[in-house]
């Protein structure tokens, strides 16, 4: 399974104070719904971390994203697993396909693929 990328979430309310704070170690804006905002490394953008108050249309926040080649066999082979699904395969208003997974730590990842 190819990897494309992985991205903390931050549960914050204070996701201004945030932008600044880590502007100061280089990171930008790069998205910002209102509930989520994704920073990124100005050097090297592959390099991101995300702050979120809550999740729009799940019924938790995750801790973790990560960002598959194929979201749909990744769906696959977590329920042929028999991992917890958390929340179902879904297409997003803003373009991405994702479904979240409990791990055995008992986080919560986000497994997302762009259209």
């Amino acid at each position: 399974m190819y990897v494309r990328r992985i991205v903390p979430n931050v549960q914050s309310e204070t996701l201004e104070e945030s932008a600044r704070f880590y502007g100061l170690l280089g990171f930008e804006e790069v998205m910002n719904h209102g509930w989520i905002m994704t920073l990124a490394s100005t050097d090297n953008p592959a390099v991101q971390v995300s702050f979120m108050t809550d999740d729009k249309t799940a019924p938790v926040a995750p801790d973790l994203s990560i960002e598959v080649e194929d979201v749909d066999a990744a769906y696959a082979t977590m329920r042929a697993q028999g991992a917890e699904i958390v929340h179902p395969l879904t297409d997003e208003e803003w373009g991405v396909r994702r479904f979240f997974v409990r791990d055995p730590n008992g986080r919560v990842v986000n497994v997302l693929g762009h259209g």
